[in-house]
């Protein structure tokens, strides 16, 4: 397995579009991920089924968000994706969340060219509004049967702050 943040970047931000590197599929109550002192995936934990993802999860290459870790990402798709495939995606927004007192933002995003919905999602504000009720709920919750009370939601940013958190990121990543 190649050693994603050493053969990809974070991809031109700037102009809306990030690589993103799949972990979770849509659906999957396997917590999976990037393992980056071995370059692998791993799994972590089983997660109760109750909170299996809403959506596909990933990271970011050549990032380092708050909580030491690669920049989080969301790729709504109609379809799980698979784990260690990566894409170029389209950034719609942020969701600027706490896990246990740490920065864990989450770039959200959908694929770059998808031809199935006619690349009609540009913002957070194309998607359904369901979509971003049911992720801010699982990211409240999914906690909850061991650690309640430790993660929070705090809010949906627009593309503009969305840019902002992956060029931070980006910086954490360059200084380390």
């Amino acid at each position: 397995m190649a050693d994603f943040n050493k053969i990809l970047d974070a991809g031109d931000y700037k102009n809306g579009e990030i690589n993103v590197v799949v972990e979770i599929p849509t659906g999957s109550n396997h917590k999976i991920e990037w393992d980056r002192k071995n370059a692998c995936f791993m799994l972590d934990r089983v997660e109760p089924i109750a909170f299996a993802k809403p959506c596909n999860y990933g990271f970011i290459p050549q990032t380092l968000d708050e909580d030491g870790d690669e920049l989080d990402a969301l790729i709504i798709t109609d379809q799980p994706l698979t784990t260690g495939i990566y894409l170029t995606a389209k950034i719609l927004g942020v969701m600027k969340f706490v896990d246990d007192s740490e920065v864990d933002d989450k770039i959200i995003c959908v694929p770059a060219d998808d031809r199935n919905n006619g690349d009609a999602y540009n913002s957070l504000s194309d998607l359904p509004k369901r979509t971003l009720e049911q992720i801010e709920f699982h990211f409240n919750h999914y906690k909850d049967l061991k650690k309640p009370g430790t993660t929070k939601v705090e809010k949906f940013g627009d593309i503009d702050e969305a840019k902002s958190v992956i060029a931070s990121a980006i910086k954490r990543w360059q200084e380390k």
